[in-house]
C-alpha cells in the first residue's frame, strides 16, 4: 500500500510515518521503481504498536531498541523484562504523582480556609509560614563566608 494509505488506515499523517521510517522504528518499507514507498499490511500493526507503546509511557529510543527488525524474531525475556521494568517506572511515577496531589489539596484547603477578617497578602503569609515555606523565623547569621543556599 502507499503511504496515503497507510496513513488513512493507522489514523497517522503521512509525515509521522515518514519521521518513524527515518529513525528506524518502522522498517517495513520498500521502493518502488518510481520513488514511492511501498508497505505491507504489517505496517498498519507496527504503526498501531507504537502509538500504544508510546501512550504507554515508551520513548522513541525505547522503542528503537525494543522493536526487533521482523515481529517475528521478538526476545521474549527481553521484552518481558522491559514491560517489568515500565510497570515498576509508571509505579513510582503513579507514588509521585499522589504525593504531590495531596501536597496540593493541602495547600488549596490552607488557602481557602482564609479568616474573613484578613487580606489575600497577610493569608499568603500565614498559608505559607504554616507550610514552612515563608522566611526562616529566625534570620540567619552573617559570618562572611559564601553560602550555597538557595
Amino acid at each position: 500500500m502507499k503511504i496515503g494509505e497507510l496513513a488513512q488506515r493507522s489514523g497517522l499523517a503521512a509525515s509521522r510515518i515518514r519521521f518513524y521510517e527515518s529513525i528506524g522504528l518502522l522498517k517495513l518499507v520498500e521502493r518502488q521503481a518510481n520513488g514511492y514507498r511501498s508497505y505491507p499490511e504489517q505496517a498498519v500493526m507496527v504503526l498501531n504498536l507504537i502509538t500504544t507503546a508510546q501512550q504507554a509511557g515508551f520513548s522513541l529510543e525505547e522503542l528503537r531498541t525494543l522493536l526487533p527488525q521482523d515481529l517475528s524474531q521478538w526476545q521474549h525475556g527481553k521484552l518481558l523484562d522491559t514491560l517489568h521494568t515500565k510497570v515498576r517506572d509508571i509505579e513510582a511515577l503513579e507514588q509521585r504523582l499522589a504525593q504531590s496531589k495531596t501536597h496540593l489539596l493541602a495547600l488549596i484547603d490552607e488557602i481557602e480556609s482564609k479568616p474573613d477578617d484578613i487580606d489575600c497578602a497577610t493569608n499568603a503569609k500565614r498559608v505559607l509560614s504554616k507550610m514552612n515555606l515563608g522566611e526562616p523565623s529566625e534570620p540567619l547569621k552573617r559570618t562572611g563566608k559564601t553560602s550555597n543556599r538557595a
